[in-house]
């Protein structure tokens, strides 16, 4: 691997990082918004409190996902110590933010609120049973979720570790080289 292509790599990734933060971000603050909306439309303590505890959620998923994936500045004319060792720096946030992706995300508290939301749903929907039935393509979704976002994570931890290891190798072989 040449060095202006690590330089290209360092700026590639700089770019989809950026763009996966600002997505992210977006969809946490949207989250937040509707959830906001349903808290303030719902007059049942236990479901306002989940939608309160869900739009919470969405801003410190905001605050968090800038603060971990967002990428630090590389300078343009930065050598190529520089990127290679921004490049893997960031690689390493990156991985382990996914490492702890519920502590940093609050994906936990985010389920809890869901559970203050539904579970006050599937206790009346036990005297009605169309209302359970209806429910029904919510729990497979979930559980789709739930496969998607492990394998996902799995993957991702993965990719990451493999790229590490490579510009870690890459930074052997440099420092090792003729000079």
């Amino acid at each position: 691997m040449s060095a202006d292509e690590m330089r290209l790599r360092a700026r590639r990734f700089q770019m989809k990082a950026r763009l996966t933060a600002v997505f992210t971000i977006t969809t946490a603050l949207l989250v937040c918004a509707f959830f906001a909306w349903s808290f303030v439309r719902t007059h049942e303590l236990v479901p306002r409190l989940g939608y309160a505890l869900i739009s919470l959620c969405g801003i410190f998923m905001a605050y968090s996902t800038y603060r971990w994936v967002w990428p630090s500045n590389l300078p343009a004319d930065a050598p190529v110590s520089t990127s290679l060792e921004f490049y893997r720096s960031e690689l390493e946030r990156r991985r382990d933010y996914r490492r702890h992706i519920w502590r940093r995300t609050g994906l936990t508290y985010l389920f809890i609120g869901l559970a203050m939301v539904i579970v006050p749903a599937l206790i009346a929907a036990f005297g009605a049973p169309r209302l359970f039935l209806n429910m029904i393509p919510f729990f497979l979704l979930l559980i789709l979720w739930f496969i998607l976002f492990f394998r996902g994570k799995k993957r991702g931890h993965h990719k990451l570790q493999q790229e590490i290891d490579e510009l870690r190798a890459f930074e052997r072989e440099d420092d090792s080289g003729p000079r």
